[in-house]
């Protein structure tokens, strides 16, 4: 434990040294939030009103809407787009040859892996935190419904993406061993990712055959819990303001606060249990392909 301890203090403090890194990966999500916040926010609200037909809610209920989209949106992306970002340490190990020298010494490589684990962990984590707080800065002041318990499973499900994001980049990054490599990586996760998990564009606006495929990956269900917790306050108050249940379903529908395979509903807890067994699996992958490496050495 003692090993682990030192490598993941090691690896978190050579993170925060590199000043570009860590300013990119800080900055990437406060620009997601401006950039959503000044050229989707009408496209968001324009979507809203629509799905609400003839019936008028007050603007501070509309505004609370749209900003627990975009909180979702911006989180269900920087939690794991960060984290490919903070991983990439292992590949620099790799290229200036400091990870030889860490095996060289009395260090396992599955001891090294939780380390890089352990520390992309919390630097993601901090990341997220920092993002978090100006998204609900941001949603305080333009229309706040959240109650305590939704903001403590909003902070659940931000811990349980960044999980998610570091186990996954930790596999794709352990096989990278250049720069380009990592870059060409962490650009296609950029530019993919809040595609395929349903961040950017809602998977109910896709067809049949792609929402099911996409209800395979568990990114999209990150996304959908917190869609549920950013938005169950204004769900709420909506119903207490007399808007019919059916027409709030249809809102919940379009903004993938429900997601549906072959039909039928997946259920929160579902939603949880497909996600947490992913991590589970994707750390146990992680730790045996160092293991088998060292076999094959």
């Amino acid at each position: 434990m003692k090993t682990i301890y030192m490598m993941t203090r090691r690896n978190a403090t050579l993170f925060f040294k590199d000043l570009g890194m860590f300013l990119t990966s800080l900055i990437t999500p406060l620009i997601l939030l401006l950039l959503y916040a000044t050229f989707l926010c009408n496209v968001y609200r324009d979507s809203f009103l629509m799905n609400l037909g003839d019936f008028v809610i007050e603007e501070r209920l509309v505004n609370g809407l749209v900003a627990g989209q975009l909180f979702s949106s911006i989180l269900a992306v920087s939690c794991v787009t960060v984290a490919f970002c903070a991983n990439l340490l292992m590949v620099q190990d790799k290229i200036t040859g400091a990870r030889a020298d860490l095996l060289v010494a009395p260090v396992k490589r599955h001891h090294l892996a939780i380390s890089y684990y352990s520390a992309t962990l919390l630097v993601t984590l901090i990341v997220a935190a920092v993002a978090a707080l100006a998204c609900f800065i941001y949603i305080a002041a333009v229309g706040w419904y959240l109650s305590f318990s939704d903001v403590l499973l909003i902070l659940l499900d931000i811990l349980l993406l960044v999980m998610f994001g570091t186990a996954l980049s930790s596999i794709i990054n352990y096989f990278l061993s250049t720069q380009g490599q990592g870059s060409a990586v962490g650009t296609i996760v950029s530019s993919c990712y809040g595609f395929v998990c349903g961040a950017y564009m809602p998977i109910s606006s896709f067809a049949e055959g792609l929402r099911n495929t996409l209800a395979f990956f568990p990114g999209t269900y990150g996304t959908s819990l917190l869609r549920n917790h950013t938005l169950r306050g204004v769900f709420r108050e909506m119903k207490d303001v007399g808007i019919p249940e059916e027409v709030i379903m249809g809102l919940r529908d379009a903004v993938d606060c429900n997601i549906y395979y072959s039909g039928n509903a997946v259920s929160q807890n579902l939603m949880y249990l497909i996600l947490a067994a992913t991590i589970v699996l994707l750390i146990v992958a992680f730790v045996l392909i160092n293991r088998l490496d060292k076999r094959k050495s």
